[in-house]
């Protein structure tokens, strides 16, 4: 556990600000620089793991187990029981076979005073039986035991519970004799003393204990722990908290991409333990984040109490394809490929020489994303072998490599070089042109098309597009085709008509394309097509917080009507407040933020009064954009909590959708909570 967001009233030391301090100047708009015409990673030979000596050999591939922090903090549930409960589920739910094996606890299991001897003593109410007894327990079940604490006076709780700085070498002799196996060494309040230096006495009293224990390094990546922490533990945070959001985990995803060339066997970047399951993201987000924590090689460490915990969240878990990837022997992070418009494509080298490839889209709607295999590292072949770590389905490929994604999806694949690749069906591309703005009532023409990417022919295509209840869908032209030739494709014009009333937003439809393999089997593939359906404003001078936006994402809890963001639920902000100045209307955001309107090209100006909101105290510094059909069409540049409201007017005329940004300012997103205050749109 390091410093969460928590509300502003409690005033805290926080790691959030590292985040911001590692993605400045690496994430450009296209997100870490990388354009989308990256050089080619470099195609090479299956490479032997590196050697590793001393202790590093205790984690020669990513960690992976259980930490309660996400799911209770230091609530009541977190106790002696649910420990034992989720040491039993590792072993009855299959997690244990799936290669999970550490139960570990975080801050809160100790009394907040040591005893007359300096010694740590467990709190009496959560652990009756002492920590040594949880530990034997955990072990009975063929599974290691793991315990926190902090480089510091105190842990980072508000209660403030003993941490071990001064206390280094009898809390480690404590925490061997308990049978502990995992150590999570957290960074608050640490006097302001250098963090290598405390992070090494802790490594050498864990060493002069003779018990071999794994040293997780919890610095928030303040200090740039990848660049001396591989001396001294077996994994290092890179970032501060994650949280269970979208905005949180992509933004932490990103940032710990970019430093793929400090892991290594017995040595892992960390950006924070998984989400998967707590309910605070969809189950596509939910594999992403499962699918990109896999791909870099990252610790998995299930944050969700799995008691409780969804069956999806067991489905996602247990991925035993997916879980390969992280744990390959290799042990290298996955690379970026390329980066654009929120298209991403990380490719990592596989010990057996494969590829794993993640096409990643960081939008709000589905886009396709293609490479190839030289890109990604493949040497030149006939034909490769393309297999879908989710769908469980393999297909041939003569070196495309592309897919329909939806918004906020990944589709993992592990692609190789393979001279029986003609004994898979090949890969289809389904995509379609969606994406454009249309209101309700009008008529579209969307363009399907199916492309044979594989060495052999597809035969008896047939296509279908369907929609939401209501919407009529209409094809123009040719919907099958007895065979595809290889690269051939099947294109199909559809006339999609939107109901009347339908309320803005972005939809969905289903692009759905069956074919026959040579042995007769019939297989099916399906692709998003987002249709994104706007509202026409009203002619004159109106609040933007009155229309119901096309999209909206934010860092921290919903974008609030009216009303500052508060915290992570809905409705529970103050009035817009900036500076003393309170503000009837406007929106409540979280940096990062993006909340699109449509306009219909009949809007000329956007004005608004943008500031910190005050419930921030003397924390946070924002920087809003306005984005006209995706041009910049004004910025405040940095404002801070010091700051009164800032006046605020962007020339949209003749733009389709208007875009407000808000970004971190480069130096992280604590307690960033952003007003438009008095947001307005002047139209014809």
């Amino acid at each position: 556990m390091t410093v969460r967001h928590l509300p502003m009233r409690i005033p805290r030391v926080t790691g959030r600000r590292a985040l911001g301090a590692i993605t400045a100047g690496l994430l450009a708009a296209g997100g870490l620089g990388v354009s989308a015409q990256a050089a080619p990673a470099a195609a090479r030979t299956p490479a032997p793991a590196p050697a590793v000596s001393g202790h590093e050999e205790l984690a020669l591939t990513p960690p992976m187990g259980f930490n309660n922090w996400n799911s209770t903090h230091c609530r009541d549930e977190f106790d002696e029981s649910m420990v034992k409960g989720i040491a039993d589920l590792f072993v009855e739910r299959g997690l244990k076979d799936a290669g999970y094996e550490y139960v570990n606890l975080d801050d809160c299991w100790a009394l907040p005073e040591r005893d007359a001897d300096g010694q740590l003593v467990p709190d009496p109410e959560r652990f009756p039986n002492g920590i040594k007894a949880v530990a034997d327990y955990v072990h009975s079940k063929g599974l290691k035991f793991g315990i926190y604490t902090s480089a510091g006076t105190k842990t980072c709780s508000s209660i403030g519970f003993p941490g071990a700085l001064g206390h280094e070498y009898s809390d480690a002799r404590q925490f061997a004799d308990w049978g502990v196996d995992y150590l999570k060494y957290d960074n608050c309040n640490n006097q302001g003393v250098d963090a290598k230096q405390r992070y090494t006495t802790m490594r050498d009293a864990l060493a002069a204990t003779g018990r071999p224990i794994v040293y997780s390094i919890c610095e928030w990546g303040q200090n740039k722990p990848w660049e001396w922490a591989g001396d001294l533990g077996q994994l290092w945070r890179t970032t501060g908290d994650i949280s269970d959001s979208w905005s949180s985990m992509s933004s932490i995803m990103k940032a710990n991409l970019a430093l793929a060339p400090y892991a290594h066997p017995g040595g892992w970047n960390d950006p924070d333990m998984l989400e998967v399951g707590n309910g605070g993201m969809t189950d596509t987000e939910y594999r992403t984040h499962f699918s990109m924590w896999s791909i870099m090689a990252a610790p998995l460490l299930i944050g969700s109490d799995l008691r409780t915990a969804p069956e999806s969240a067991f489905e996602i878990l247990t991925n035993d394809e997916v879980i390969a990837v992280d744990q390959d022997p290799l042990g290298k992070q996955g690379e970026v490929v390329s980066s654009q418009d929120g298209r991403w494509v990380v490719s990592k080298e596989m010990a057996d020489g494969s590829r794993a490839v993640a096409l990643f889209n960081e939008s709000s709607r589905a886009q396709r994303i293609e490479t190839t295999a030289k890109a990604v590292g493949l040497p030149k072949a006939r034909g490769y072998t393309m297999r879908d770590l989710w769908k469980h389905s393999d297909t041939n490929t003569t070196g495309r490599i592309a897919a329909t994604v939806p918004a906020h999806g990944t589709v993992l694949l592990r692609v190789e070089a393979d001279g029986k690749w003609a004994q898979h069906p090949p890969a289809l591309d389904v995509a379609a042109d969606g994406g454009a703005v249309t209101e309700a009532g009008r008529t579209e023409r969307i363009t399907s098309e199916v492309t044979d990417l594989g060495g052999t022919a597809a035969h008896s295509v047939r296509v279908a597009l369907t929609g939401p209840e209501g919407w009529r869908i209409t094809p123009r032209s040719a919907t099958s085709a007895r065979a595809l030739k290889p690269g051939g494709t099947l294109a199909t014009d559809w006339d999609v008509t939107v109901p009347e009333g339908t309320s803005a937003g972005d939809r969905d439809l289903t692009l759905t394309v069956e074919h026959r393999t040579p042995s007769g089997a019939r297989l099916t593939s399906a692709a998003p097509v987002t249709v994104r359906v706007g509202v026409p404003l009203p002619a004159g001078e109106s609040a933007l917080s009155d229309a119901d936006p096309l999209s909206a994402s934010n860092g921290w809890g919903p974008v609030e009507r009216d009303r500052s963001v508060g915290e992570s639920g809905a409705g529970d902000g103050g009035p817009i407040t900036i500076g003393g100045t309170t503000f009837s209307k406007g929106l409540g955001v979280h940096a990062p933020s993006s909340v699109e309107y449509y306009l219909g090209g009949a809007c000329t100006e956007v004005t608004a009064r943008a500031g910190v909101d005050d419930e921030s105290g003397d924390r946070g510094s924002v920087v809003f954009e306005v984005w006209a059909d995706g041009s910049r069409a004004a910025s405040t540049g940095t404002v801070t909590h010091a700051d009164t409201a800032r006046a605020l007017s962007a020339d949209v005329s003749g733009a389709d959708v208007v875009r407000l940004v808000v970004t971190d300012a480069g130096d992280g997103m604590d307690y960033d909570h952003a007003d438009w205050a008095d947001l307005r749109v002047t139209c014809a």
